[in-house]
């Protein structure tokens, strides 16, 4: 993987929807404090938006570096959190979503 934009589509690729059913979910991500993008998982679908989205009830913050390790499933994510490379602003329950929703 070559950038973030890289990992996002591998992110979004890992995406399970029978995990999604029913759900209307918007997870934000802020890496490297500079890129923002928007997962809205919705009935069984993701959708991905570059840019902030206010309706974003769980925002990951991390370097690209962290996001990279985590999708290619080098790094784990409550490791990184724990380890304090990634940080949850809003909801932490639907960050734990998150592997549900992206199995590694």
């Amino acid at each position: 993987m070559t950038s973030v934009a890289d990992s996002v589509q591998s992110m979004k690729a890992k995406f399970n929807p029978s995990a999604a059913a029913g759900l209307d979910l918007v997870f934000g991500f802020r890496i490297d404090e500079t890129k923002n993008f928007s997962l809205i998982v919705k009935d069984s679908t993701c959708e991905l938006q570059e840019g902030e989205n206010p309706d974003a009830r769980v925002t990951l913050v991390m370097d690209g570096e962290t996001l990279e390790g985590i999708v290619s499933g080098e790094t784990d994510g409550m490791q990184a959190f724990m380890a304090g490379k990634l940080r949850a602003e809003g909801d932490m329950m639907l960050a734990m979503k998150l592997s549900e929703l992206f199995p590694a």
